[in-house]
């Protein structure tokens, strides 16, 4: 397995399991696309820093970049150190239900958890990827706004290609045009 993903071992990794309701560790035949969407996220970003502030729309720049390109930051928010922790949900159930991924809210020993749903593996979805990726990122770092993080995602790609995947229904489901933050246009 490649350095991307953290490797859990012996009754750590069986209690962490349980407590995250049956998760597991991203499998072999998966690890490509979810390796292949880091990265495109990762150059994704990178093309867009330059443009950036320290804070952006309220993530700190410095720790989505170290979270993103490394799994590890250093997190204001919670006052420590957390590796971003890869798994995936084999069910289409609960939140993987109408989701590609999703963060679960608590650390647990030292990682934030970055469920990886069935949806996010279907055929031709690489652009999906590389978004939900950008996406879910900002909830590791920042926090559980939706609207922050769709509008962050839209700025980054819009900043690095000049475009950004529509998120038009997604944005009005959330009630984002009430919100603080806007989709570049």
């Amino acid at each position: 397995m490649s350095r991307y993903f953290v490797v859990m071992r012996g009754l750590a990794a069986a209690a962490a399991m349980a407590l995250l309701g049956g998760l597991a560790p991203v499998q072999a035949g998966q690890e490509d696309l979810v390796e292949n969407a880091l990265r495109a996220a990762a150059r994704t970003f990178e093309r867009a820093l330059p443009q950036l502030d320290a804070v952006t729309m309220g993530v700190p720049t410095q720790e989505y970049h170290d979270a993103l390109v490394q799994r590890r930051f250093a997190s204001s928010l919670w006052a420590t150190a957390l590796d971003v922790q890869l798994v995936t949900n084999e069910s289409e159930q609960g939140l993987c239900a109408g989701f590609a991924a999703y963060v679960t809210p608590a650390i647990q020993q030292g990682a934030v958890s970055l469920v990886i749903c069935p949806r996010f593996f279907s055929p031709g979805a690489d652009a999906l990827r590389e978004t939900t990726i950008l996406h879910e990122m900002v909830h590791v770092v920042a926090g559980t706004d939706e609207c922050q993080a769709m509008a962050f995602t839209a700025r980054i790609q819009k900043l690095a290609t000049g475009s950004f995947q529509p998120v038009s229904e997604y944005w009005t489901r959330n009630k984002c045009n009430a919100s603080r933050y806007r989709l570049p246009y």
